[in-house]
């Protein structure tokens, strides 16, 4: 990203106090002719283990109205104020057409953005075959404390 630095991965440091939960995301489906499930609610953890990296897992209802799980990890190396870029990698499962609703291996590029207490996640999903549908993904994120 032009005009940004890379920031430092300091000390690890496991503070649940910092954890991000989530209510699942929003897509918007770039395949606006399919009867996709848009809101996809669930519920969905993210603790930061240093700041550039962090942990997640969740369970959601994904565009094909079955219930996916997830976990990854939030690879966040470029920060400009309140912005993070970078990407998470990790597997889902659900997905009826990928590999019979069974676990595969993800790497969506992210975009965040982080107050206090309230953060949004922006990724995108590409569209794969009929296996799964593209989108821009939204997930709201809240912290009780600081």
């Amino acid at each position: 990203m032009a005009g940004c630095a890379a920031s430092s991965a300091h000390a690890l440091d496991l503070d649940v106090r910092k954890a991000w939960i989530n209510p699942g995301f929003y897509a918007y489906h770039l395949q606006r002719d399919k009867d996709l499930n848009n809101v996809n609610t669930g519920l969905g953890l993210e603790l930061p283990l240093t700041d550039t990296y962090s942990v997640t897992a969740g369970v959601f209802h994904n565009s094909d109205r079955a219930t996916s799980h997830y976990i990854g990890l939030y690879v966040m190396p470029y920060r400009l104020g309140p912005f993070k870029a970078g990407a998470v990698v990790g597997g889902f499962n659900g997905y009826p057409k990928a590999l019979d609703g069974g676990w595969f291996p993800a790497i969506l590029p992210v975009l965040s953005m982080e107050g206090r207490q309230l953060g949004l996640n922006l990724s995108f999903v590409p569209t794969v075959g009929d296996r799964l549908h593209g989108a821009v993904s939204f997930q709201l994120k809240y912290r009780f404390t600081e």
